[in-house]
């Protein structure tokens, strides 16, 4: 194995097993940045996430993961600014193809665009865009693209009406050892 490889899998255990519980956001988002990630000023990664494929994750400006999120970012994550992601979210980029002779891996970015709420346990698979300032209400999953300004909620999740708001708003929500 590549000593990149063997580096970037040391990352992950550790951040995952450790660095995800220690009660302070600059520790948590300092150790994905020096292990690779992109995140922006004023962002915030609560408490229990867990965080796969830490090089393709790219988090923008005044962003909230809330607790016990999970980032599989192996295919590639990429969050715009000021989104809102609530607790117990899972971001799902590789599967396996169940038709495969060997059960090969397939990983499929996922982009979530600007100033979009995701609300808690809520699940977003590969291979698809959350556009501008959708919202995707709790317990939703979402297996195809969500149009912007779309408020889209469900198993699976549809279009359930749509915002109106000028997107005037920056989250930067960091509480102490939170």
């Amino acid at each position: 194995m590549k000593l990149k490889n063997v580096l970037d899998h040391a990352g992950v255990v550790l951040y995952n097993f450790v660095v995800t519980q220690v009660p302070s956001h600059n520790v948590r988002v300092g150790f994905l940045r020096a292990f690779g990630a992109e995140i922006g000023a004023d962002s915030a990664v609560f408490r229990g996430t867990t965080v796969l494929g830490i090089r393709q994750l790219k988090i923008g400006e005044a962003c909230v993961v809330s607790f016990r999120c999970l980032l599989d970012a192996r295919g590639g994550l990429t969050i715009g600014n000021n989104v809102v992601i609530a607790s117990d979210t899972q971001f799902i980029t590789a599967h396996h193809e169940p038709n495969s002779d060997d059960f090969a891996a397939v990983t499929t970015p996922t982009v979530i665009e600007d100033s979009v709420w995701i609300a808690s346990r809520s699940t977003i698979l590969g291979g698809i865009t959350v556009g501008k300032g959708a919202v995707v209400g709790a317990c939703s999953l979402v297996r195809k693209s969500v149009e912007a300004m779309d408020i889209v909620a469900g198993v699976p999740a549809e279009v359930r009406g749509q915002r109106t708001s000028s997107l005037d708003y920056r989250p930067k929500y960091r509480p102490l050892f939170f």
